[in-house]
């Protein structure tokens, strides 16, 4: 496994994209794991993959001090823009989730909403995520359950981008075996659960309009594919996004592990 390959396709395919329409997709999940870690006002927290920073704004906005990080150029510069247009004061630093930049023991709590779960190396990535929390601490992620709309649509995808470094897949994360292992001797004790988060829009056209205009891994591959497979692969996805919906308004459901992981105190 090439992890410096992996990382910096990442941080390019990251940086793409509109994102808006689909970080008000995501936000409900950042507002449940930010609910369940109890952040509260006072507190010190870390957003670890951090998006556009729909778990940093959720705490901010109970009052905790928040840092926001991220490995993708795109995502910071987004994530700055939007956090300063809802005036909230969140600093946000470029950082590897896999080697993160700051002190043993610094947070309350750390989270991460779908944005951990990509890195190549889970074990490190729990390791690193329990070493900056303070003991007593949280640490909480949401990742993709196996097929499920998301993870399915990533697989739909990835057929027609040959070549694409082959790392971890990240929904094995909402593997409850796999993510008890990952925090095995670091966690005083886990809690695993499986959510749902729906996605509506008007019209299978609307629907495909935001996913490939938002999604940061599509809108990369419109840019490296010719335009053949292209459409081929975004007409596969909208037939199975029509098996799931049907031919009028969309309401789809993807399944979520919601992990939270409490540091020995």
């Amino acid at each position: 496994m090439d992890v410096d390959a992996i990382k910096q396709r990442q941080a390019m395919i990251w940086s793409q994209g509109d994102y808006s329409a689909l970080s008000e997709q995501l936000r409900p999940a950042a507002i449940e794991l930010r609910d369940l870690c109890a952040v509260s006002a006072g507190q010190e927290v870390l957003d670890v993959a951090a998006g556009d920073g729909n778990f940093a704004l959720a705490c901010a906005q109970e009052g905790a001090s928040v840092v926001a990080s991220d490995l993708s150029p795109g995502m910071l510069e987004r994530g700055r823009t939007r956090s300063q247009a809802e005036g909230y004061d969140i600093a946000w630093v470029r950082a590897d989730v896999e080697e993160l930049p700051f002190e043993d023991d610094r947070f309350d709590c750390v989270g991460s909403v779908f944005g951990a779960m990509i890195a190549p190396r889970p074990e490190r990535v729990a390791s690193e995520l329990m070493r900056v929390v303070r003991p007593g601490g949280t640490v909480g992620m949401t990742a993709w359950r196996p097929g499920t709309l998301v993870p399915k649509i990533g697989e739909l995808a990835r057929k027609y981008v040959p070549g694409a470094p082959v790392g971890h897949l990240s929904e094995e994360w909402a593997d409850e075996e796999t993510a008890r292992t990952c925090f095995d001797g670091l966690a005083a004790r886990l809690s695993f659960e499986i959510r749902t988060l729906t996605t509506e829009a008007g019209s299978l056209e609307e629907y495909m309009e935001q996913l490939c205009g938002s999604a940061p891994p599509l809108v990369a591959a419109k840019m490296a594919m010719p335009p053949e497979p292209y459409e081929a692969m975004t007409g596969e996805i909208l037939e199975y996004v029509r098996g799931q919906s049907g031919d009028g308004p969309v309401r789809l459901e993807s399944d979520y592990a919601l992990i939270i992981a409490r540091k020995r105190g």
